[in-house]
């Protein structure tokens, strides 16, 4: 894959039933314990907010949350791996955080596998606190269990951090 064109609009696009293979796709590709088709079919039967971000054809990224009482809740957050490191992330989080506060959420929260320091490291940057631990959360490799970092991102304060244009 190339980065995106120049030339060619970066859009969001509401994930429908007729994205499933090509979100899974990605899905295998950006993740060492990807959920599988069924989990994303479940969000869109359960009406998850479910954004893909295209660049024409192409699908970049995605991510998938869930409101909930005055939070939003990141379920899942991805980047094509041949578009990885040039800010498409962040690009996310801004939509989600513009979504959640206009849903009249005042926290986003997620989890993040222990081990994905990258991840982490952008959600720090976004602004995202670490408040706590999921003990074996996640399942891991051979039948283990990894632990979930909890992160939470007031988003009053996040507004007021930065406008999103």
């Amino acid at each position: 894959m190339k980065p995106p064109d120049q030339d060619v609009p970066v859009r969001f696009e509401a994930m429908s039933a007729s994205h499933l293979d090509a979100v899974t796709a990605l899905e295998q590709q950006a993740h060492p314990h990807p959920w599988q088709k069924r989990h994303f079919a479940d969000c869109l039967a359960s009406a998850y907010e479910i954004q893909l971000l295209m660049a024409g054809d192409t699908l970049l990224g995605y991510f998938v949350a869930m409101k909930g009482v005055d939070e939003v809740h990141l379920l899942n957050l991805a980047v094509a791996p041949a578009y990885q490191r040039q800010g498409w992330a962040r690009v996310m989080l801004d939509a989600l955080a513009l979504w959640s506060g206009g849903q009249g959420a005042q926290w986003l929260w997620l989890e993040a596998r222990h081990s994905n320091t990258r991840a982490i490291h952008i959600y720090k940057a976004h602004g995202f606190r670490c408040v706590g631990v999921r003990r074996r959360y996640y399942p891991a490799a051979a039948g283990s269990r990894e632990d979930a970092v909890v992160m939470s991102l007031p988003l009053k304060a996040a507004a007021a951090q930065e406008p999103v244009p």
